[in-house]
């Protein structure tokens, strides 16, 4: 569990929350495939043009909303109604960090992504984690991800202000950092619109409603869609 100060925490923040993290369990080892994401396996994927997973914390897993309201089963929706016929895979694990993630990254690799979404690191800012370790941790996991092929988005995050402003600050500054240095496309606020907002989130303040995750699912889209055109072959003059 997480420790007594943390918990503390929690109950002092307020409805002006700029970013999100939870009180959860340590991240599941690399040994041990999530039981919470939509675990499918590539012989499942049928007919798809292609493979969108979404990598990421308790945002990602949707907690406290049903599967279908979580952001992925919503993009994939929003997707197929827009003409894109790919399937999207909800790799996300409650209380999940970047080294978490670095850990599981195998198994995720075994989903043969063409694209990632990758939402992580609140739990570390949450944590106080040295925004270095962060950084490096973020920057090798889109590394791997892009030599396996994948066509990776990043989804910026920031962390509450009582954390003090050299922190947040420090903070704030990975995704951008790690989205030029890497080529990548970068959601800037994964949240925006929606942190902060009591009738967009569920009673703890955190973590989105289904409501909420309608209006993050419209952040994603757009970065999304231009992911999947850069996998499309290239059509002739």
């Amino acid at each position: 569990m997480i420790r007594q100060t943390l918990v503390v925490l929690f109950i002092m923040l307020s409805t002006t929350l700029i970013s999100c993290c939870h009180k959860e369990q340590p991240a599941a080892p690399a040994a041990s495939p999530p039981s919470s994401p939509a675990a499918a396996q590539p012989s499942d994927y049928g007919n798809y043009e292609g493979t969108l997973v979404a990598v990421g914390d308790s945002l990602t897993a949707g907690l406290g909303v049903p599967e279908s309201e979580a952001y992925p089963a919503q993009l994939e929706r929003k997707l197929q109604e827009a003409g894109y016929h790919w399937r999207v895979i909800n790799a996300g694990i409650s209380g999940e960090t970047t080294s978490g993630t670095l850990s599981r990254l195998n198994w995720i690799l075994k989903l043969k992504p063409d694209v990632v979404i990758l939402e992580i690191g609140a739990n570390d800012g949450f944590r106080a984690v040295s925004p270095e370790i962060a950084r490096r941790n973020i920057e090798g996991l889109v590394s791997r991800m892009q030599d396996s092929g994948a066509v990776v988005v990043l989804a910026g995050m920031r962390m509450l202000r009582n954390l003090g402003p050299s922190y947040t600050s420090a903070f704030a500054k990975i995704y951008p950092s790690v989205a030029r240095e890497k080529n990548i496309l970068l959601i800037p606020f994964f949240l925006d619109k929606v942190a902060g907002q009591a009738n967009l989130n569920l009673p703890d303040g955190i973590h989105p409603n289904a409501e909420g995750y309608r209006i993050v699912t419209d952040t994603v889209f757009p970065y999304a869609v231009k992911a999947i055109e850069s996998k499309r072959p290239k059509k002739s003059p």
